[in-house]
């Protein structure tokens, strides 16, 4: 009997120990708390402070975005600025943001559709050489953008999409990065439910589309806004594919009118305003589901 209640003494004493070493690193935590506050706050408000600059200059005139010192609150706010630039005949916004918006939002598509597709496979499926297939696409993500340009643009002149929108889609199709996540987040899909769903005759097309993609809302919502964020943003591939002026996106559009207008930085603070704002409502909307997806991420 001492015996067995010696042996049941151990498992007591290390759980006590573990609440009591877990209770020592939460307080420890908790001590560090205001610092780290203060730290990222300050973080925060140097990488918001060009933005926050950006904004409040498109509102300026020309005398006084010149003058020295400078001013970083508009003194006499004007919207003189947007409106020469939605009234300017040689800057047809209409069919820029057309642009960039069709080539952002197909590629959200696509590779939404391939990357989840793909990582359910990658996580639910067994076949020869799955491993092999995978770490091969994410070896991928170390070969630099720069390296693929040259055979990518040969391979477009070949199939007639140089300066063609399509030309900037179709190669992006397949995401290394978006693969590799939706694997992670399906892996933590139990297995006993897709069994369940396939004793119910359901196809893995059908188990796909009704199952694996309602639990992965968070990460396709993080996903679909980097991507967007991705293709909005490009301006080296977009300008060696692209060389008509009507087929160009807006980055490309905003480096042409800041150098026709070298001279008057409120216009292209204006037009930088106006080409980021999509940005921002687009995020601003996916808030919840980004943050979500954030801290599944953490607790996997």
């Amino acid at each position: 009997m001492a015996t067995t209640s010696i042996k049941s003494a151990g498992p007591a004493r290390s759980s006590v120990k573990h609440v009591g070493g877990a209770r020592s690193r939460l307080q420890s935590m908790l001590s560090l708390r205001p610092g780290a506050y203060i730290i990222l706050t300050l973080f925060a408000v140097v990488s918001a402070a060009p933005f926050v600059w950006t904004i409040l200059a498109s509102f300026k005139t020309g005398a006084e975005i010149r003058q020295f010192p400078p001013t970083f609150v508009p003194q006499d706010p004007t919207l003189d600025n947007y409106r020469t630039i939605l009234n300017d005949p040689d800057l047809d916004l209409v069919r820029f943001y057309r642009n960039s918006a069709f080539v952002a939002i197909a590629n959200v598509i696509a590779t939404l559709f391939t990357s989840s597709l793909l990582g359910y496979i990658f996580a639910k499926h067994s076949f020869k050489g799955r491993k092999v297939f995978f770490w091969y696409i994410l070896a991928t993500m170390m070969v630099p953008a720069q390296v693929t340009m040259i055979p990518g643009f040969l391979i477009l002149v070949k199939l007639g999409l140089l300066n063609n929108l399509w030309g900037l889609v179709l190669p992006a199709f397949i995401d290394a990065f978006g693969i590799f996540l939706m694997t992670q987040f399906c892996k933590s899909i139990p297995n006993d439910l897709i069994a369940a769903a396939r004793l119910d005759g359901a196809s893995d097309f059908r188990i796909y589309r009704s199952i694996v993609l309602p639990q992965l809302k968070p990460a396709l919502a993080t996903l679909g806004l980097l991507t967007f964020m991705t293709h909005w943003n490009a301006y080296l591939w977009p300008l060696i594919v692209l060389t008509e002026q009507k087929n160009r996106t807006l980055p490309i559009i905003l480096t042409w009118y800041s150098n026709q207008n070298s001279n008057q930085l409120h216009l292209t603070m204006a037009a930088s305003v106006l080409i980021v704002m999509p940005v921002l409502v687009l995020f601003a909307l996916a808030q919840r589901w980004i943050v979500r997806g954030i801290t599944l991420t953490g607790l996997k």
